[in-house]
């Protein structure tokens, strides 16, 4: 007994597994040959599993997460090199193995998180804050304010044994402030704010300024970031939108911090999100101003269920709360952002308004053309003294980058608005969300699609520019869409990565 408790090396147990067949030809399929090759197999870089393997033929390999990776994580002593992070990076994402080797400065990465949900061992996860974000609220002299992103509201229950698309938004709530923060505000607000902000913007690049179109949406941090790694030729065609929840938080230190009389520099912001690259957006330089960011700490679904569970909270029995007032009352737009196809639906239906100050047809508040979880969707809406607007909605970035490839070999596109969302299903299939019994388990997306859809239809305002408080917002602050305060606050700018996988210059004579 004492032998076998004593512990071993992640290696040694592979190699005694190889040995003895303990996993299985199902499980473990062809990867380096030989000593000679590096562990990752041809091509890889020798720091990738800190220096040359001899691991078994059959194991896969893993894909590279850099130390200083500020949306994810890897736990050596759990990874057993199934692969299955390669086949999301790759297969679904389209990041692994599209970018020459050997790397120029930094491992590729957009953030996503699809790898964290595909690891059956637990080994990738979110690069965590719980830390951080309990020290704050221990903090007497800080004023810690929270938002919550429309996805967790319909899969944070998961985590409490509820069905997926079980709608827990006032139970959440109810844990923030159990939990001590001072005030409890909803993303969707930021979403209403956004779509002010992207439907005038479109309307724009639809009448005014042509040569930007198509439009791509830009409230989605992973695939940000793949357009500025691979397609940062097409960057001038991103919405200069901030996220919402770089929305939310700009007000909150801003709008908020002077309505309240508290000082900027004492407000914590903290936004749970689906989706582990909000990690590495809220760490944006751009995502800041006078030196203080959006938003500080972003907890993942998942985190927020630990530290909820952490502080002996009993979730089901919580009494119903609601969102405080000032940032927290949303549209049924605002809601939909979650789901893949409901940016282009937000965004239209105040578009829409925005052109003819007329209310949509009802077929734009129920459009089924954009709903759904098939990766590209096409549709169109007629739009009075616009024309037809031509729209794509793409999921996943391996289909992005089959539509992107389209956008660049012929210079426009037979779309005028494109909506990108890195993770399959949109945010409600984020990095960060509770794992499903398989990583890409439409019938949970499904489920937690039909719930958001649902609470649009029985919202008692659809569309973003009906929101009273995002109204009171842009009389008493930020005056206009589009508005010099707006676009100081709301807007950002992007940079082109490419350079720091490798030399363009270089690549482009290969």
């Amino acid at each position: 007994m004492t032998g076998m408790a004593q512990k071993i090396s992640r290696r040694e147990f592979l190699k005694l597994a190889s040995g003895t067949s303990l996993f299985g030809l199902g499980v473990l399929a062809s990867g380096c040959a030989s000593e000679q090759k590096q562990s990752g197999g041809e091509g890889w870089m020798p720091d990738q599993y800190h220096g040359r393997g001899d691991f078994p033929a059959q194991l896969k390999g893993r894909v590279a997460i850099a130390p200083e990776n500020a949306a994810i994580v890897r736990d050596d002593e759990k990874c057993i090199l199934c692969g299955q992070c390669i086949e999301a990076c790759e297969k679904v994402m389209s990041v692994h193995g599209y970018y020459p080797l050997p790397i120029k400065d930094e491992t590729a990465c957009i953030g996503c998180g699809q790898c964290t949900l595909w690891c059956p061992t637990g080994a990738i996860a979110e690069r965590p804050a719980l830390q951080e974000v309990e020290a704050a609220l221990a903090d007497d002299g800080k004023y810690v304010v929270v938002q919550t992103a429309p996805a967790t509201k319909v899969s944070l229950g998961e985590e409490f044994g509820l069905a997926p698309g079980a709608v827990v938004s006032a139970q959440q709530v109810a844990a923030l402030k159990a939990l001590g923060f001072d005030a409890v505000f909803d993303t969707c607000t930021g979403a209403d704010l956004t779509i002010m902000e992207e439907a005038s913007e479109a309307l724009v690049r639809l009448t005014k300024k042509q040569e930007e179109l198509p439009h791509f949406t830009s409230c989605c941090p992973g695939w940000v970031k793949f357009c500025e790694y691979f397609y940062p030729d097409l960057m001038g065609h991103l919405s200069t939108c901030k996220s919402p929840a770089a929305m939310l938080g700009a007000t909150v230190k801003t709008y908020y911090a002077a309505k309240m009389g508290i000082a900027p520099e004492s407000i914590v912001t903290v936004s749970i999100m689906p989706c582990t690259a909000k990690k590495f957006e809220a760490q944006r330089a751009e995502l800041s101003e006078d030196s203080l960011a959006d938003v500080d700490y972003v907890l993942t679904t998942r985190e927020l269920a630990r530290l909820i569970k952490r502080h002996g909270i009993d979730f089901s029995a919580l009494a119903p709360a609601a969102y405080d007032s000032v940032l927290g009352e949303s549209s049924g737009a605002g809601r939909i952002f979650a789901a893949t196809g409901g940016v282009t639906e937000a965004a239209v239906r105040s578009l829409y308004y925005f052109a003819t100050k007329r209310q949509p047809p009802a077929d734009l508040l129920s459009w089924q053309a954009v709903r759904g979880l098939t990766a590209i969707k096409e549709a169109q809406a007629e739009v009075p003294g616009v024309g037809m607007v031509h729209v794509a909605v793409v999921s996943g970035m391996a289909a992005a980058r089959r539509v992107l490839e389209e956008v660049r070999r012929t210079g426009r596109s037979r779309w005028q608005f494109i909506e990108f969302m890195a993770c399959p299903g949109g945010c409600l299939g984020g990095g960060g969300q509770p794992k499903s019994e398989f990583p890409a388990d439409e019938a949970v997306r499904r489920k937690r699609m039909e719930a958001l859809y649902a609470e649009d239809k029985g919202a008692p305002r659809r569309m973003s520019h009906e929101n009273a408080e995002v109204q009171t917002l842009y009389r008493a602050f930020y005056g206009a869409p589009l508005s010099e305060r707006a676009e100081q606050l709301l807007h950002t700018h992007f940079e082109d990565r490419s350079g720091r996988l490798f030399d363009r210059e270089t690549q482009a004579k290969a």
